[in-house]
């Protein structure tokens, strides 16, 4: 898995936690209704190893659509530096945010995500790299069906 799968993964396998409509409550409550027959369709039926599978499907297939409901960032992040009980800037640093995430924020692991986003500037210029891979991480996330505060976008 990538490193930007890994911080996705981290960011929208909390989205059931944060999801964000984009004003009709529809998505929320088609999620909701999703939900509910997938309980009530459990519950009657024997409470075997069968009946286990199902929930557990769709509840990854909930996480894994954030196509249809906007996953808030900023909430999922600043909750991931509360949870961290350190003084973490996942704002302004690629390093923070890695850490938020309970990530290795080392500097390889920045290279590789650098590689993975298409960085062509000097890797050993490690502050441009970063700024660059905030950015770039950011524009990512939004792309991929998160709500980034807009003074994080270029």
């Amino acid at each position: 898995m990538s490193i930007f799968d890994r911080i996705k993964h981290a960011i929208f396998g909390e989205a059931h936690a944060a999801p964000i409509t984009q004003g009709p409550g529809e998505t929320a409550s088609s999620s909701s209704s999703a939900a509910a027959p997938a309980s009530s369709t459990s519950t009657p039926t024997q409470p075997n190893q069968t009946s286990a599978q199902p929930p557990q499907t769709n509840g990854t297939e909930a996480s894994s659509t954030p196509s249809n409901a906007i996953v808030d960032v900023e909430s999922i992040l600043n909750e991931a530096v509360k949870k961290s009980g350190q003084k973490l800037d996942w704002r302004h640093s690629i390093v923070d945010l890695m850490k938020a995430l309970g990530m290795d924020a080392s500097l390889e692991e920045r290279k590789e995500l650098a590689q993975e986003l298409g960085y062509s500037g000097d890797a050993h210029d490690s502050a441009k790299m970063n700024t660059f891979l905030h950015k770039a991480l950011m524009t990512k996330l939004s792309e991929n069906g998160g709500k980034v505060p807009a003074d994080l976008l270029d």
